[in-house]
């Protein structure tokens, strides 16, 4: 059963959403990932939102773009945790969708990260589950650790080759 529900409104913000299945996968974390509008299909987005706990889902994160409704509209009625994505556009390079995301009015929390920030949207979401999953917390922690490993590796090989042949 999926404790994660990845939830876009338009296939274009796939590229995007795809880092934050990729870290999922990589910790073992069960998913389900879905286009739904709320604008265009309201009907479908709500009794997907609705139902999203029932169906197992424990954490939702929530890409949008521009007006960004989507993690809103999921955090009224869904009532665990959303982690809203804003996505980058050409006209106000994302900032629409950040704002919107953002200001959410009290009492409808929704976490947001940075613009396209779909990869730190997938740890935030495996770090919630954790609270009550210790092998996860192990799996996050092995993660960090790897990280932390790449950053000496780059570091030495730099080191190694020089500035200038990096």
């Amino acid at each position: 059963m999926a404790k994660v529900g990845i939830v876009m409104g338009s296939d274009s913000d796939l590229p995007v959403m795809n880092k934050a299945a990729d870290v999922l996968d990589e910790l073992n974390i069960d998913y389900e990932m879905n286009i739904i509008s709320a604008h265009r299909e309201p009907d479908i987005f709500f009794e997907w939102a609705a139902n999203a706990e029932k169906n197992g889902i424990k954490v939702i994160i929530a890409g949008a773009g521009m007006a960004a409704h989507l993690p809103g509209m999921c955090a009224a009625i869904f009532p665990l945790p959303v982690i809203g994505i804003p996505m980058y556009s050409k006209s106000l390079n994302g900032n629409d969708a950040l704002y919107s995301i953002l200001q959410m009015p009290p009492g409808i929390p929704v976490a947001t990260v940075a613009i396209d920030g779909a990869k730190n949207a997938a740890l935030l979401a495996a770090r919630i589950l954790a609270v009550n999953d210790d092998g996860l917390l192990n799996k996050l922690k092995d993660y960090s650790e790897k990280m932390k490993n790449e950053v000496i590796a780059k570091d030495e090989r730099l080191k190694k080759a020089g500035r200038k042949d990096y």
